[in-house]
């Protein structure tokens, strides 16, 4: 077991400004972000902050009523802060691991739990995935992120990115699926003999088929979302 006086605690733990600008790691499972204005986080994502900020939970009908009917038909949903103001935020969800991405004018698909922050000026809609819902012991459903920034996702672990290229799908997990291409439009596939002979509960027999051009970010882990109400 290691051992420290508190001042080698300190030096070793201590928060470092690495300057890489409005976002950046502390670790790999917590975020620092240098707040000048606003950013969207997740909500209940905040363990730290220094210097002058405010946090509004999002309005019910502050993005408009087609999205607020969304988050009624997903539950929960993703519940989002906007954090205002000018100092240091630091941002952890369950000790899961960060990964910041800064989009150039694409776009990315990412699992509504899964969305830890993003710049205020990226154009975000929840998608819903209809055919899939009532498959699975949790209702599924994403966010569908565009423009330019920074947003950060997290993943129970080290996340794998596969590549799919035309005639090479990929098939997951749903509840091993972090994000994948705006490019992308997975179809759900039942695998009858897998559900016939483990059980109808079971997560394999119902898969995600990615075809086309993009990529797809797993974890090695598969969450199970509960029904609101549940």
């Amino acid at each position: 077991m290691a051992r420290h006086t508190i001042s080698d605690f300190v030096n070793t733990t201590q928060q470092k400004d690495r300057g890489e600008g409005l976002f950046e790691l502390e670790g790999n499972r917590l975020l620092e972000i240098n707040l000048d204005g606003r950013v969207w986080t997740k909500a209940g994502s905040m363990v730290a902050y220094q210097g002058n900020i405010k946090f509004i939970r999002e309005g019910i009908l502050e993005h408009g009523i087609g999205k607020f009917l969304k988050r009624t038909l997903t539950g929960e949903g993703t519940r989002l802060t906007k954090a205002e103001g000018q100092g240091s935020l630091y941002l952890a969800d369950s000790g899961k691991k960060i990964s910041i991405l800064n989009l150039q004018g694409d776009s990315i698909f990412v699992n509504g739990n899964d969305l830890l922050a993003f710049e205020e000026g990226i154009q975000w809609d929840i998608k819903l995935m209809k055919k899939v819902t009532a498959m699975l012991a949790g209702g599924l459903f994403n966010v569908k992120l565009e423009g330019k920034g920074m947003i950060a996702i997290t993943t129970h672990y080290d996340p794998l990115t596969l590549i799919v290229s035309p005639g090479n799908p990929v098939i997951t997990d749903p509840n091993a699926t972090v994000a994948w291409s705006g490019s992308l439009s997975p179809e759900f596939k039942t695998d009858v003999s897998l559900k016939t002979f483990i059980g109808r509960g079971s997560g394999e027999s119902i898969q995600m088929k990615f075809e086309g051009k993009g990529f797809v970010v797993v974890q090695p882990y598969e969450e199970v979302y509960l029904q609101a109400g549940g």
